[in-house]
Parts: structure tokens; sequence; C-alpha cells
């Protein structure tokens, strides 16, 4: 088994960024999700309704060697903004009902942001210590943390898996005397790291990941949410593929899809690194 794809989301929920090689650190892969959009009080704002911000590409030096600092936002509508790593005011922001601070990224970024999503209460906001950020106690330990993933510090998945996702998709769109739809990307499940060369949901029975010199724990499988129903190019909602897990992935009323990953060492990890699980 390889990696075949790796990923990292600057800011929360906005366009996925493929990249060669990423540096595991303990609070998931450098630059992931240290940023985030939240509304006026404080509330993280994601794609799952704020679909716009899909069109946001966010990058940082993990992301675009050619940064040097900081975080540079594009939209197709608006001139390029470069931000630098804010210093000065704290707020108390929401991930999922959990209080984690953030640091204010400064109004520049806010109006940016206001302009782009078509909203006047949003503001830009930095993680500048995920270690305050603790992790769910069922599926962790002492000392695990993450910035503003959505609750575990990395996630997996299988291309495998997608593959007979797919094949599920369009057998049940025969059976409704349907024509098969296109098939589904991975980026729908914004993973970390992406992997091929095992069976269909082998990963349901992962205790352990090992990439090139770099240890995981698999904490728990990965409860996908409406999010996965929004296309990424077209913004356009539909029904899979959560109708479809919701046959044949569905436990205790969620759906899965994928492993969240808890790092055990730091290091680099690459595409084509060769992976081992137990």
């Amino acid at each position: 088994m390889l990696v075949t794809g790796l990923a990292v989301y600057p800011v929360k929920s906005t366009a996925t960024r493929p990249v060669d090689s990423a540096l595991v650190l303990p609070g998931g892969l450098e630059g992931d999700r240290t940023w985030m959009v939240v509304d006026g009080d404080g509330t993280m704002l994601t794609a799952r309704k704020t679909h716009a911000l899909f069109r946001i590409v966010a990058d940082t030096p993990a992301t675009d060697p050619a940064l040097e600092r900081g975080l540079r936002l594009r939209s197709p509508s608006m001139p390029d903004l470069l931000v630098d790593e804010p210093s000065g005011e704290r707020v108390r922001t929401l991930v999922f009902g959990q209080q984690v601070d953030g640091v204010v990224a400064g109004r520049e970024a806010d109006a940016w942001l206001r302009t782009v999503l078509g909203r006047d209460d949003v503001r830009l906001v930095w993680c500048d210590d995920p270690a305050q950020r603790h992790l769910d106690p069922a599926f962790s330990s002492p000392g695990d943390h993450t910035a503003f993933a959505d609750g575990y510090p990395v996630t997996i998945a299988s291309l495998s898996s997608l593959r007979r996702l797919n094949d599920w998709v369009a057998e049940a769109a025969v059976e409704r005397g349907e024509d098969p739809p296109p098939p589904l990307q991975m980026e729908r499940f914004r993973p970390n790291v992406v992997v091929d060369g095992d069976e269909p949901f082998a990963e349901d029975g992962w205790s352990s990941v090992v990439i090139g010199d770099v240890r995981f724990r698999a904490a728990k499988l990965n409860a996908r949410c409406v999010m996965t129903t929004l296309d990424p190019v077209s913004l356009q909602t539909g029904r899979e593929p959560l109708r479809t897990l919701a046959r044949h992935r569905l436990v205790d009323k969620k759906v899965l899809f994928a492993v969240n990953l808890i790092p055990d060492t730091a290091g680099r990890i690459s595409v084509g690194d060769p992976v081992e699980v137990r």
C-alpha cells in the first residue's frame, strides 16, 4: 500500500491544496486548518452552509514554497490578499461547540472575506496554540490535540474504498432506472492522506498506521456529514454519497467513510511513501 495523495486545508472549509509532501506535527499536518472563518458570535463557518468558502484558495508556505510567511487568500472576484500571522486581539471561538481561542487576523482580512462571502459579520482567526484544543478522551490520550480540524488531527482515506462506493452508487442508479452518475471524486471527503493498495474498507480494522517513518494511531472511523453532498467545483448539492453510504455504511445512525488518525511521532511524509498498518 502506498500514499497516492496528500492535502492541506490552511483555512477551514476552503479549497483543497494538494501537496507532494507534508510535515507531520502532533496537531496534524503543518499548516492544516490553523485558520478559520467565524461569524459575529465566534462560531465557525463551514461550506456546509456557506458554499462560497470552497471558492477561496488559501495558501501558506506549507502549500506554496514561494510564500515566505503568513497566509495568501485568492478568489476569482478579488485581488490576492497576504495576511501575516497576527499577534493582537484574542477571541473565543466555537468549533462544534468546543471553545478554542483564536487570534484575530485584522480588518483588512475581514473586509476581504465579507466581500467574497457576501456577509458583513465574518472574521478570520488564527490558532496560535493548537495544544489548547484537546480531543475526545474516549478516542485519544492526554496531550493529543489539533487546531480547527473537525475533531482529529489527520484523516486518511482509501481509493479502493472510494471505487467500491462508486460501484454501489452506479448499481443503485441502475436499480432505479437511472443512468449511472459520474464517479465521485475523493475531494468530496477532504482527507489529508489518500492511500491505495488494500481491500475496500480494510481500514475499518486498522489500529495503527506507519507512513514512511511516521506512526499514527487510528482513533475512530469518520462519520460523514452533508458537506460530502456538495460538489466542490459546481457547488451544487445532491443526495450522494450519503444516500448510498446509508445503505452500506450505517453504524449507530452514522454513515462512515475514512479514518481519523492521531500522530504518535513527527516527521515528513510524501506521495509514494509505503504504508504499513496493524
